[in-house]
């Protein structure tokens, strides 16, 4: 007598679960260094157990002011113990090293990876690539619309989002400390920043998106003006609005903008001009979040629709025109940024128009369509792999 046969799961459940990466726990909300691949503060730690190492990074700190992916013809001009300590870390675990938007000690890894940065483009100039690991958090979208039904009906989608928010206490904790340090004729713009950075940072991000990405009737204009001040233009932005190029140069003086900046344009870029985007949309949009609350802080041009672009000007710009108004154009006309706003705020949308018996189930489904979409890109690379016979056999 045969052995029954046992009923095998589709492949591509099991290919997700093979992908998936383990949930955070309830007190994991920060990543710690030993959850990243290659962390930049753990890179270190192994830098200083070597001589070599430790003597040519500390050398490289000293040379930050000379020493920045020079061109060719700037090269010459760099001292040659800055050249020689840049080259004796292409080798080390310091220059692949990255770090975690939401990890502890981020301020310090960021500053490490820029330290070693021009190790890593010396000779090669290349463009800068974020800092940031390339991860996915698993984490199911959680929010409550049934709260909603105190609402009218026809209440604007940003009213019902700020509603949601108001009803969630850790971001309205969090939404009312931005709105008190970025109010009254007695603002500060860095603590306002520094305010709104930390309520992108840390409000789940259910909360913070749909706050930003709520979809509005172009006539409405109470609802674009909810959703335009979410990020408090008065005091967020400068009043008088500086040249783009300037503004670019005050956020790569700074570790966490400069990375930010590298971040939105690696995930934001449009590859040609058919506008096939560097990865998908979801990376995108964290991405072009992850700016705000730093001097490159963009926002909704007006109340009427759903174009950004940054708080400065391209006047005076001079023989650098070109340069500042392409600056500019990766704002206002950046099709990929533009193609993810869209997505985000149709599935807003679309949640209002379901029948709430199970408020989370949706959301959570929409989440797994997208890590669908990732672990399409990442199959090749799993079959490429050496899998044991066992696993061949249950997958085919």
């Amino acid at each position: 007598m045969g052995h029954p046969q046992i009923p095998r799961p589709p492949a591509s459940v099991l290919l997700l679960l093979l992908l998936l990466p383990p949930p955070l726990g309830a007190g994991d909300s920060l990543p710690t260094e030993s959850r990243l691949m290659n962390s930049c503060i753990q890179a270190k730690r192994k830098c200083r157990a070597n001589p070599t190492c430790k003597a040519a990074y500390h050398h490289l700190g000293s040379c930050a002011s000379t020493l920045s992916t020079p061109s060719p013809s700037e090269e010459s001009s760099v001292s040659a113990d800055c050249l020689e300590a840049a080259r004796q870390l292409r080798n080390s675990s310091l220059i692949g090293c990255t770090c975690h938007p939401r990890m502890k000690n981020h301020t310090t890894c960021l500053e490490i990876y820029w330290t070693v940065h021009p190790a890593r483009s010396l000779g090669d100039y290349e463009l800068d690539v974020s800092p940031y690991e390339d991860s996915v958090t698993a984490k199911p979208w959680k929010m409550n619309l049934s709260k909603l039904k105190m609402l009218k009906p026809d209440s604007d989608l940003c009213l019902k989002f700020t509603t949601l928010c108001t009803l969630n206490g850790k971001c309205d904790r969090l939404r009312k400390a931005y709105g008190v340090a970025c109010s009254g004729s007695r603002c500060q713009r860095h603590v306002c920043l520094a305010q709104l950075r930390s309520f992108f940072e840390k409000a789940d991000p259910p909360h913070a998106q749909g706050l930003l990405l709520c979809p509005c009737a172009p006539t409405d204009r109470s609802c674009g003006e909810r959703r335009r001040n979410t990020i408090a233009p008065r005091c967020a932005l400068p009043a008088e609005p500086p040249n783009c190029l300037e503004l670019q140069s005050l956020c790569r003086a700074d570790p966490l903008c400069r990375s930010r900046l590298m971040d939105f344009q690696t995930h934001c870029h449009p590859l040609d001009i058919l506008g096939t985007c560097a990865t998908e949309q979801s990376k995108c949009l964290q991405a072009y979040l992850g700016l705000i609350g730093t001097t490159m802080t963009p926002n909704f041009i007006s109340n009427f629709n759903t174009s950004v672009a940054l708080s400065c000007t391209c006047r005076g710009s001079g023989n650098l025109q070109e340069e500042c108004e392409q600056l500019e154009r990766s704002f206002s006309h950046n099709s990929c940024l533009m193609k993810a706003i869209a997505a985000k705020m149709r599935f807003h949308s679309q949640l209002f128009s379901q029948d709430w018996e199970d408020p989370t189930f949706s959301v959570m489904e929409h989440e797994i369509e997208n890590l669908a979409l990732r672990i399409q890109t990442t199959v090749a690379f799993l079959f490429s792999c050496t899998l044991t016979p066992i696993l061949l056999q249950r997958l085919w």
